[in-house]
């Protein structure tokens, strides 16, 4: 990614004003060794690449405009600064100068491509060249120190962590089929988060889906003869030899509707099996997200997503799919009723893709009221 930065360089408090001569002999200084300035090599071994700069000087100092790419905008900037100190350091015109303001923001996707030149294997040296004034001297790179990397590897950490909670926060606005209460005793915060993670957890098993599909299509194969599979493997083994990509597709289009539904004020429990077997693995999904946004307990997390769920899956005793064989479950459970409209949900007419008659499918031809009374 690439990023602009603009860095305010500052005479000692106690210099006079730079003359127009000298303002020149600034930018001259500044902008010779910036051209001289191939790369900044960062913690394990990233590369942050110079693509083009500008030099301007004023009274009481001057202004750097500098396009850098980097994998990170935390990256760019703080090692940008590590550089810019380095520099002020080596040049003896500017001692007392200081990096006083850095700051980046992204630029357009579209901005021309970096200008990036590299090294032979061996010719980093171990520590910072001493001088960059050598006539001649070009495709200088920048080796930061083990402090500069410290810092920059805790600043990449903290802002990839603040990154996640408020992504966390925005996602989870979109939750609108319960409140807040749902899930348990939480503080506010706490259960924002945890309504962010369950939506992360839908957009997550949604993507998988579509790969799930995709290799069981590929393999014209069912989930028992494919190696590994992202979704279709954490659902119930029994039919393991009936999940087949038209079944992985129609949960794909399960998932989706889920989705939508958590978007939607108000909830009537899931409106099928495999709906709620959907919302089951997005929590799982969600479980992983809260871990690493650090934001609760490990050992509340269980608690949390056992008050949702008796709220949630309208008594739907899901763990039986796993643990009890198929001839024994009670016939709303059975594998032939798993996209059928539940009569609790209030639903009676199942997406026309579910309606598809296949293995694994269901026939249109089936009367809800009389489904509902077996």
């Amino acid at each position: 990614m690439e990023y602009q930065l603009t860095a305010e360089l500052a005479s000692p408090p106690e210099a006079a004003d730079l003359d127009p001569l000298q303002q020149v002999g600034v930018v001259s200084l500044l902008d010779d060794r910036l051209n001289n300035l191939a790369s900044i090599e960062g913690p394990d071994g990233v590369e942050i690449v110079p693509v083009e700069h500008s030099v301007e000087a004023h009274l009481g100092g001057a202004v750097v405009s500098w396009l850098l790419d980097a994998p990170a905008l935390v990256f760019a900037e703080d090692a940008t600064r590590a550089v810019l100190e380095q520099l002020i350091d080596e040049i003896d015109l500017l001692a007392g100068w200081e990096v006083k303001h850095c700051a980046v923001t992204v630029t357009d996707d579209q901005l021309a491509s970096a200008l990036a030149a590299s090294l032979e294997p061996g010719e980093v040296p171990d520590g910072l060249p001493a001088d960059l004034a050598d006539a001649g001297e070009v495709g200088r790179t920048f080796v930061l120190n083990a402090q500069e990397v410290g810092d920059i590897e805790a600043a990449v950490s903290e802002a990839e962590l603040a990154e996640r909670r408020e992504s966390l926060l925005r996602a989870g606005g979109y939750l609108r089929a319960f409140g807040l209460d749902a899930f348990g005793a939480l503080g506010e915060e706490s259960a924002r988060y945890v309504a962010g993670a369950l939506m992360h957890g839908i957009e997550m098993l949604t993507d998988e889906l579509f790969g799930d599909v995709q290799l069981l299509d590929d393999e014209d194969a069912t989930a028992d003869e494919v190696e590994a599979l992202w979704v279709v493997d954490e659902l119930p083994q029994q039919y393991a030899d009936r999940y087949s990509a038209l079944f992985a597709k129609q949960f794909l289009v399960v998932t989706s509707i889920l989705g939508h539904r958590l978007t939607r004020p108000g909830w009537s429990g899931p409106s099928s099996v495999a709906e709620a077997l959907a919302l089951r693995i997005a929590q799982s999904r969600a479980e992983v997200e809260l871990d690493l946004a650090e934001v609760l307990d490990p050992d509340e997390i269980d608690g949390v997503y056992s008050a949702f769920n008796e709220r949630a899956l309208g008594g739907l005793d899901l763990d039986a799919l796993y643990s009890v064989p198929e001839f024994e479950l009670t016939a709303d459970l059975a594998f032939a009723n798993w996209f059928r409209p539940r009569p609790e949900s209030g639903d009676t007419t199942p997406h026309p893709y579910l309606a598809e008659e296949d293995e694994g499918g269901i026939a249109p031809e089936w009367d809800a009221g009389e489904w509902g009374e077996e």
